[in-house]
């Protein structure tokens, strides 16, 4: 399939920004697969969709503060790090910005008492290798690092706990898998108390979330590999599920290729650089909770692999048509 398969026009005005006030007020966007009839909600209100025992499976990856900014320290020329693989407990490759100032053995300092040391490059990638000074390179992070929002996201995130998810538990993501930033403590009890069950799996989100798609035909495109986790209890509820005929509705696209990376290699553990597109037999997925996505992007590509590819840009003409917010802080789609 043709990448302009997958575009669509929106104007920047849809862009969300920032996060609501409350989570759970985001709007939400019902479509029903079967019926193709749709309904405008809003997020809290998901519950009324939602039967018992179906199964939800949620990311609890937790995104690092894994943006540095820092200077050279022979010139003081400014250089930008973008952490992306941890390769050991002081090394990780990263993106960096501009790469052609760094050369081998050359020193990024971020203040004081935090620096590293550039070990090898490759500015076709535009990415590096570097060691740091530490091994608390978390804890630094923590101290001094700035959360990788999107590139047209421009404005300042005032709370770093708004680009986590509630559920975010295990570190180790560039970006956050945004469908659950709609979920609240409060709103998952109710969905608990109604029968629904939650099931955590781990997909650590890397570089490819920024890499576009730069190949007219799509399934030329080379997806980046994830490393990815499902525990044994999560693997049980979901073969339970499916053996019960009950649903499995994915909480994001990364929950998603975490199953079907699954239904595909029957490894519960790995890397993965699945790429969905349609045509596309998914394997465990019964519905998903999503964001609306980047036009031409690979998750407009798997949207459209689950609803069919017309009926996902009609549904993004609907969610314009209702001002819908876009993107990482906009608001959400389920699809069932």
């Amino acid at each position: 399939m043709n990448i302009n398969d997958f575009n669509y026009d929106l104007a920047d005005h849809f862009i969300a920004q920032t996060p609501l006030d409350k989570r759970d007020h985001s709007k939400l966007l019902v479509y029903n697969r079967d019926t193709k009839k749709h309904e405008v909600t809003q997020f809290f209100n998901i519950i009324d969709h939602l039967k018992p025992g179906d199964v939800l499976v949620i990311n609890n990856t937790k995104v690092i503060p894994a943006r540095l900014f820092g200077a050279k320290k022979k010139t003081g020329a400014r250089i930008e790090l973008l952490l992306h693989k941890k390769i050991a407990i002081d090394t990780y490759e990263t993106l960096v910005k501009p790469l052609k100032r760094l050369s081998v053995g050359d020193i990024v300092e971020f203040d004081a008492k935090f620096n590293c040391e550039l070990m090898s490059k490759d500015e076709h990638a535009g990415t590096a290798i570097v060691r740091f000074n530490t091994h608390n390179v978390e804890e630094e992070l923590e101290r001094i690092g700035n959360m990788p929002l999107p590139h047209y996201i421009t404005k300042k995130l005032e709370n770093k706990d708004r680009y986590q998810n509630v559920y975010a538990n295990e570190s180790g993501s560039v970006a956050a898998p945004t469908a659950g930033l709609h979920w609240t403590p409060e709103l998952m009890q109710q969905a608990r108390d109604k029968g629904v069950i939650f099931a955590e799996v781990v997909l650590h989100v890397g570089l490819g979330t920024f890499r576009p798609v730069k190949v007219d035909d799509i399934t030329q495109h080379d997806m980046h590999s994830e490393w990815y986790k499902i525990p044994n209890q999560t693997l049980e509820i979901i073969n339970n599920a499916k053996a019960e005929n009950r649903r499995v509705i994915c909480v994001g696209t990364t929950s998603m290729r975490t199953v079907e990376a699954y239904a595909k290699t029957k490894q519960q553990t790995g890397d993965t650089d699945i790429f969905i597109y349609p045509p596309y037999d998914f394997g465990i997925a019964d519905g998903l909770i999503t964001n609306f996505h980047l036009p031409k992007s690979t998750l407009v590509m798997l949207v459209s692999a689950f609803m069919g590819r017309e009926e996902t840009l009609n549904m993004y003409e609907v969610a314009k048509e209702n001002d819908f917010r876009f993107f990482s802080f906009g608001d959400c789609m389920l699809i069932i």
